[in-house]
């Protein structure tokens, strides 16, 4: 039996027990909880949203699906974004809606709410060490909680713990990310630094990013998270912090370092399996990042929702072959997408200086009404008239 003391479990057994208390994981326990299912979330950190490990930006569009936007869990409003070319030139797309850096503590921690208000039990300073099986199939998790190992029954596990999910692992899904579709990432957060609060800005080329870019996401006007991803590859040669510290050195050698994180990002299409047996994998853990831009905050919650939403209806049915519908509802909704971002991501990595400074030169002249992410991409994609049909289905769609 489990202890009754505050931090513990309630029951022995659920219908649902997610691993991990990201957005991604949250919202997959809040959809199954609100489908009728008893759900369990495990945090193996102390706190739900610590340590923070993106750039927290996401637009107003995916943001609203989930949670009505609040003052309290938002840094900057974002009404425009910057391209930067290696020789300084600039591109201002025209961007329709607005967008979000996000203070992620508080954000995961809302969304955490979100899941229990529906019912779901959530526990902290729970370290999933493996699952339980019965013939290959998982039948609920092994956890350390508070210094004492306890096991715990579930119908269906999803594995929301990151990239290279061990949950997946354990199940026999192959999490692991081919070395040329990894981006090795650092970020720092600076204040006591003069920035426009309501732009991103993104600077290219291989001075700064080589097979990747370099981000500033306004936290206000006089801070902000600034990182940058470079292809693993290019990391070898020189590690992306080194890269991050001789831009911050150029730019803002007077600012104040409140948090510094560094580690892989997969830019890769979403994992073959993320539904084996009766595990299913979400978020970073099921490669649900964009691999274009390497954001996965909304994508990994939009992956979330369907995971929890398939996974109480296969409980409610009694039939855990049904868990297969998710793989067909993801890749509906926004697998094939990412597929096609893959392909735009492998054409793209390989322009040069000399071409991405020309690129922008050509999307300046762009008429305004045709300065559009889709617009700029046709342009850069001008010396490869098969991958145009692509992106208009991206853009178009």
């Amino acid at each position: 039996m489990l202890p009754t003391r505050l931090g513990y479990p309630m029951n022995n057994s659920y219908d649902v027990i997610v691993v991990g208390a990201g957005p991604a994981g949250s919202t997959a326990a809040r959809y199954a909880a609100a489908g009728g299912a008893s759900v369990l979330m495990l945090e193996k950190d102390r706190d739900v949203g610590y340590p923070v490990r993106c750039g927290e930006a996401v637009s107003h569009e995916g943001v609203i699906q989930f949670i009505e936007p609040d003052p309290k869990w938002i840094a900057s409003t974002v009404r425009r974004f910057r391209i930067i070319a290696p020789d300084g030139s600039s591109v201002i797309p025209r961007l329709d809606g607005i967008g979000y850096v996000l203070e992620r503590r508080i954000f995961d921690y809302e969304v955490a709410k979100l899941a229990a208000r529906e019912g779901a039990e959530v526990v902290t300073k729970a370290y999933v060490y493996d699952l339980i099986k019965n013939n290959g199939a998982a039948e609920g998790v092994k956890v350390i909680i508070k210094d004492q190992k306890v096991e715990i029954r579930a119908k269906v596990v999803i594995g929301a713990d990151g990239v290279e999910s061990r949950v997946g692992k354990w199940a026999g899904i192959d999490t692991t990310c081919h070395i040329g579709d990894m981006e090795s990432c650092a970020q720092v957060t600076l204040t006591g630094i003069n920035v426009e609060d309501d732009i991103l800005d993104f600077y290219l080329g291989d001075e700064v990013a080589p097979g990747g870019y370099l981000w500033i996401f306004p936290k206000g006007k006089d801070s902000a998270n600034i990182g940058l991803g470079v292809s693993v590859e290019k990391a070898k040669q020189k590690a992306a912090i080194k890269f991050l510290e001789e831009f911050i050195e150029k730019r803002f050698p007077t600012a104040a370092t409140l948090t510094r994180i560094a580690g892989g990002v997969p830019c890769a299409k979403t994992c073959d399996e993320i539904v084996k047996n009766n595990v299913m994998l979400v978020g970073d853990a099921a490669h649900q990042v964009n691999p274009m831009t390497g954001g996965g905050i909304i994508t990994g919650m939009i992956g979330g929702m369907i995971a929890g939403q398939v996974a109480a209806e296969a409980v409610q049915k009694n039939d855990l072959r049904y868990l297969f519908q998710y793989e067909k509802r993801w890749h509906k909704r926004l697998g094939w997408r990412h597929e096609v971002f893959y392909n735009i991501k492998e054409a793209t990595e390989k322009l040069d200086d000399q071409t991405l400074n020309m690129l922008c030169k050509e999307a300046i002249k762009l008429p305004e009404e045709k300065r559009t992410i889709g617009g700029i991409f046709r342009t850069a994609l001008w010396n490869q008239p098969s991958m145009l049909l692509d992106v208009a289905r991206v853009f178009i769609s």
